[in-house]
């Protein structure tokens, strides 16, 4: 009775182990939609010429806010920066279009292309990132990565809440997931904490922003 209790715990264990490793590889459901060349060109535009805005906007400035996200007849953007009705500081909102063609943007050009392939890295000692989307809900930032983990190509997806503190951007999470594999946070917060301490000076805002969140589904840029 014992071999055959011990063969049922050694199928069940491999079984589990099999079904993890296919949850780990399958490819989850996207948080957002992908974009074509020419919306990621122009989204990013967007997200840059908001910043400029709110950098060169009084502290006291009263604008109308306005979405210029890309469609397919973009028209061209008007004033993006409006004041904080809590404490009248000028602000901009970012929609997940804008800050996801941002980043591929910024991510093509640290890996010294000019957009993102299939085999951009971002960094000598970092995995390499090969895709990326971003989304917000509420007031949660979603983000999903496809990287190379044991020679094999795995989507990491991470959830959580961004703030600010002492002029650095802060993240704490609230999901994590591995392909379509649930993690607890509770286990990888504590290394995702350290790795972001390790690179404390990317988390870095500019000069001009004071704070950072996620607010109705939009990143809001607050000027200091």
């Amino acid at each position: 009775m014992k071999l055959k209790l011990d063969r049922i715990i050694s199928i069940a264990t491999l079984l589990a182990s099999v079904i993890a490793i296919v949850l780990v590889l399958k490819k989850p459901a996207p948080v957002g939609p992908p974009q074509t060349p020419a919306a990621i060109a122009a989204n990013a535009q967007s997200f840059g010429q908001k910043m400029e805005q709110l950098e060169q906007s009084p502290q006291q400035a009263a604008m109308n806010n306005s979405e210029t996200t890309y469609q397919a007849s973009p028209a061209p953007p008007r004033q993006a920066v409006s004041a904080s009705s809590s404490q009248s500081k000028p602000e901009v909102r970012i929609n997940s279009a804008e800050i996801s063609a941002a980043l591929a943007q910024a991510t093509g050009a640290a890996a010294g292309i000019g957009e993102l392939t299939p085999d951009s890295s971002i960094g000598g000692s970092a995995p390499a990132i090969k895709d990326q989307q971003v989304s917000f809900e509420g007031d949660v930032v979603h983000g999903q990565f496809l990287t190379e983990i044991a020679g094999k190509d795995v989507w990491v997806t991470v959830s959580g809440h961004l703030a600010s503190k002492d002029g650095f951007a802060t993240f704490e999470p609230t999901e994590f997931k591995v392909g379509d594999l649930n993690v607890p946070v509770s286990l990888v917060n504590p290394s995702l904490q350290k790795k972001l301490a390790e690179q404390r000076d990317r988390l870095k805002l500019p000069d001009f922003v004071g704070d950072v969140k996620v607010e109705n589904g939009e990143l809001v840029v607050q000027k200091k």
